[in-house]
């Protein structure tokens, strides 16, 4: 057995430590889009942000919009991959007048906030291609994004 070099093990516990930081649960007073939720028992900070267009790359954010706002979802599919259409979760959004959508596959929705609420917005689309006589698999890609109406 090799004996474990000093350095090696100082790099361990300093890569531990330093995978602890940052994960404490913050007052809300911090800039970058911090807010905390009043209905939690204990403080929760969600990082927001206020983009009014999403894409595929915006999977797993949290977009916070004012009421008025309006936020536009293009997601660029294929023929062999198309995106279904866009599932909403919750209240607060309104569906509004997105366009043409000209590419199989793409799916494009657009909401205006109505009223202050939590909605998830969320689609799929297979991983592989789905052609005869092609390598395929039963993989699933899955879009989410939560919004915030306030």
């Amino acid at each position: 057995m090799r004996p474990i070099r000093k350095t090696t093990l100082a790099l361990a516990t300093l890569t531990l430590l330093l995978a602890g930081c940052g994960t404490e649960a913050g007052n809300g007073k911090g800039g970058g889009g911090d807010r905390v939720s009043p209905s939690s028992p204990t403080p929760t900070v969600t990082r927001c942000t206020t983009r009014a267009e999403l894409g595929a790359t915006d999977s797993g954010d949290t977009v916070c919009l004012a009421v008025g706002d309006t936020i536009r979802v293009s997601l660029d599919g294929t023929k062999s991959r198309p995106w279904k259409p866009v599932a909403v979760d919750g209240s607060g959004l309104e569906a509004t007048n997105s366009g043409i959508v000209l590419l199989p596959g793409d799916a494009s929705s657009a909401y205006k906030a109505v009223s202050a609420g939590r909605v998830r917005l969320s689609s799929q689309r297979p991983l592989c291609a789905t052609e005869t006589g092609r390598v395929s698999c039963k993989g699933i890609q899955e879009w989410r994004v939560t919004v915030l109406v306030t």
